[in-house]
């Protein structure tokens, strides 16, 4: 018997030599994939079908509708754990444009105990997305279409998803040409990036602004960043302590942390803080807020008088355009680094961090931007 990741490599492998060709016969079944698949406001239920269909792949026995242990029949099973353990790193491997977390997290499938029956009410929206759903898994359980055909075809439709997306954003890149171009002010690149963190779920922008600004002058500080961690990871999970984590030269012990905010930074956050580095045995030299809101006096007060309490770790809190102005000015030589640097951290997040269309909006402006009204 194969490996659960065995059989996601097998489908992956007929799903990219086949990628123009549907693997499901049914126009109904066909069109209820591509509902799923393309549902932008909703990535959860493909998630769930496509652990729910790799289970039933990997033991034929089960069915797909009860992806629950504790429905306590011998044709039950653990959705979350195929989910977790192998469609996780499935889908961050070749990455899909699909949600990073589990399905079985969302309110529609958290807690509960019972077959996932068509007619079932599930709260969530757009309805519609969990009536196809509880359709697609009742079609496998009544042997309309196979559990490895209707898998197949889901990563089939992702993986022509990816590289739909991918040649909109390489039109868009073939039009960037900075050749014969007067280079973007330091000014001008402030209001692009003040447009671009206006977009709609730009809360990862913050991270990569100031990731930019070192990565375009790391050979000018003595200083580099750490890889960054994934978006929706919890600072408990991956051991870091911020954002963006800052070290010497040459030096793997971090000095330097930024924490980003997309709302007030609050003396709560502060104390947060003081806990994250009172655990470690890192000297941590600087932490650093960026907010893209207010900074209240009394929080950016409190925050100075850290230094005494922490023995020499000094708070700071910046707002977040403030301090790419500043950066750009200081290093103005560096400006277009910046920009390109951005921009690469931009379009390799993936579409769960950032999104296709925040990456096409950036892409956008900085075209207008450069065209300068031409």
């Amino acid at each position: 018997m194969k490996t659960p990741d065995e059989i996601l490599n097998d489908i992956l492998r007929q799903a990219s030599n086949n990628i123009e060709r549907s693997f499901i016969d049914n126009d109904d079944i066909r069109s209820r994939v591509e509902h799923v698949c393309r549902e932008k406001s909703n990535r959860a239920c493909a998630r769930l079908i496509m652990a729910c269909m790799l289970a039933k792949i990997h033991k034929p026995s089960v069915d797909p509708r009860k992806p629950y242990t504790e429905i306590g029949t011998n044709d039950s099973f653990s959705g979350r754990s195929y989910d977790e353990d192998y469609i996780t790193r499935f889908i961050h491997e070749n990455r899909l444009p699909l949600n990073p977390t589990t399905a079985f997290l969302t309110p529609a499938f958290r807690n509960l105990n019972r077959e996932l029956k068509t007619g079932l009410k599930l709260s969530g929206r757009p309805s519609s997305i969990y009536e196809d759903t509880l359709q697609l898994l009742d079609d496998v359980h009544q042997n309309k279409v196979t559990a490895d055909n209707l898998l197949t075809e889901m990563v089939r439709v992702l993986l022509l998803m990816q590289k739909q997306h991918q040649d909109r954003l390489n039109s868009l890149l073939a039009e960037l040409s900075t050749e014969n171009t007067l280079p973007l002010s330091a000014e001008e690149i402030v209001a692009l990036i003040e447009q671009h963190l206006k977009c709609k779920n730009s809360s990862r922008l913050p991270v990569l602004i100031v990731a930019a600004a070192y990565n375009s002058v790391e050979d000018k500080l003595g200083e580099r960043i750490l890889p960054l961690q994934s978006h929706n990871a919890a600072d408990k999970q991956t051991g870091s302590l911020g954002d963006v984590e800052v070290c010497l030269e040459n030096d793997k012990r971090v000095v330097t942390v930024y924490e980003m905010k997309m709302k007030k930074v609050t003396i709560d956050d502060i104390n947060r803080a003081i806990e994250k580095i009172s655990s470690t045995s890192e000297r941590i030299h600087n932490y650093i807020f960026i907010t893209t809101d207010v900074i209240s006096d009394d929080v950016k007060l409190y925050a100075e008088k850290c230094y005494e309490k922490t023995e020499g770790t000094e708070f700071h809190i910046f707002d977040c355009i403030s301090f790419l102005r500043h950066f750009l000015h200081f290093f103005h030589r560096s400006r277009e680094r910046f920009l390109d640097a951005y921009q690469n951290l931009v379009l390799g997040e993936p579409d769960s961090a950032v999104s296709q269309p925040l990456k096409e909006v950036f892409l956008a402006l900085r075209l207008v931007a450069q065209s300068r009204g031409e």
